[in-house]
């Protein structure tokens, strides 16, 4: 007897519509995103296979880390020896580490800095010499920004601002460029990859010796999200 209380199941049909409906969402989305931002590629003036290629390149060069040099630290501390108290055994904290290996990053900077040169270099064919003066100045605003707005974090590493770098280079792309179009587009991918890696991690190298941490990609964790967007981005205004 069951107090009025009806059961009903949803059998075994429903069951397995639910996991395909979500199998079918796990595909989808991810694809979608691609489709999006392989589209803002094509605004940008590339095919449909060369907008995925650069894609994929970035996605998956972003576990590539190139070891370039180490930084070691200039005063060392000797840690304490291990002790006990009331015959509880303690054991010393870490020593802190000395060297840092500084490393460049092919997703987050090899191949977005590649790119940048190619579209630069195509621009300027387009556009005339000029457009270099509006990219450097971009550069510099988008590396003072991205300086100021970049957090560094003891045993963690560098953590650059993921919006404001993208938002700051199609900014500079619409002032610099004397609003839309391919010259402020490229303004804005240009002065942002750059100007992200410069401010968020190249200007950043001196306080990576106090940071405790064993190595620092440039582009890599804590950047490749922000570099990711200065190249979406600019299609905005392209």
């Amino acid at each position: 007897m069951n107090d009025g209380v009806r059961f009903s199941s949803a059998g075994p049909l429903s069951i397995f519509a639910i996991v395909f409906l979500i199998a079918l969402l796990i595909l989808i989305v991810p694809l979608l995103i691609l489709g999006v931002i392989g589209a803002a590629f094509t605004r940008l003036g590339f095919s449909w296979i060369s907008a995925l290629a650069i894609v994929f390149l970035m996605l998956f060069g972003s576990f590539v880390n190139i070891p370039v040099y180490k930084i070691r630290r200039d005063m060392i501390r000797i840690a304490p020896p291990d002790s006990s108290i009331f015959g509880e055994y303690i054991k010393s904290p870490p020593s802190p580490i000395w060297d840092t290996t500084i490393a460049i990053n092919l997703g987050g900077a090899i191949i977005p800095i590649a790119v940048s040169l190619y579209m630069l270099y195509q621009a300027i064919l387009i556009t005339g010499i000029s457009l270099l003066f509006s990219v450097c100045a971009g550069t510099i605003l988008v590396a003072a920004i991205t300086y100021v707005s970049t957090r560094n974090i003891l045993g963690s590493g560098i953590q650059v601002s993921l919006i404001i770098p993208g938002l700051t280079a199609l900014l500079a792309g619409l002032l610099l460029a004397g609003g839309t179009g391919i010259a402020a587009a490229v303004t804005a991918f240009v002065s942002g990859i750059a100007g992200t890696l410069l401010g968020g991690n190249i200007a950043q190298l001196f306080r990576i010796k106090d940071l405790d941490v064993p190595s620092l990609s440039i582009g890599g964790a804590g950047t490749f999200g922000a570099v990711f967007i200065c190249c979406i981005l600019p299609a905005l205004i392209a």
